[in-house]
């Protein structure tokens, strides 16, 4: 009877995703300050499964994202249960989806205080970028959140694909 042949020892693959350079932030960068709406993901109450959500977004003034929930949804419970979260913006022009660069930003959410420090901050930055939320910005149900960046994980399209960390993806002091 032959001898089986010695277990081979698989090569391990390239890791195909890149460490952040000026370009990646750059296009991160872009890629959230040109985002009107965005993908939230949150841990479901009770399951964990995860569940997504469109929500409207603007920056703070360090580049940090915001978001303005309602109590009713179900995104407003589930991030007052677990403050993990994600948001994906970036949107698909012509042809395939995949070609067009997209940003995961991946963090914590801290909801914010009608009478804190930032609230007349992000108030007023959110009515910049949603004018026609005055209309319902100061409903009782309404709460502004600010998305707390750990890491970002950049697809500029097919074979572009980056690492980000928090300092790559909020702006110079000064620069918001």
């Amino acid at each position: 009877m032959p001898a089986e042949p010695p277990p081979t020892t698989p090569t391990p693959r390239p890791d195909p995703v890149q460490p952040a350079d000026d370009d990646a932030r750059e296009a991160a960068r872009r890629l959230l300050g040109g985002a009107r709406h965005g993908a939230l993901a949150v841990l479901e109450p009770g399951t964990g499964h995860p569940l997504a959500s469109r929500a409207a977004v603007a920056l703070d003034a360090d580049g940090a994202p915001l978001v303005l929930l309602s109590a009713l949804s179900a995104h407003f419970g589930a991030l007052e249960a677990d403050a993990r979260c994600a948001l994906l913006v970036g949107e698909p022009g012509a042809g395939d989806p995949l070609a067009h660069p997209r940003l995961t930003v991946i963090g914590t959410a801290r909801r914010l205080g009608r009478d804190g420090p930032d609230a007349a901050r992000v108030r007023a930055r959110w009515l910049a970028a949603h004018p026609k939320a005055a209309l319902y910005v100061d409903f009782a149900d309404f709460a502004f959140w600010r998305l707390e960046p750990e890491r970002g994980s950049l697809n500029g399209g097919f074979g572009r694909a980056y690492r980000l960390g928090p300092a790559d993806l909020l702006a110079a002091p000064g620069g918001g």
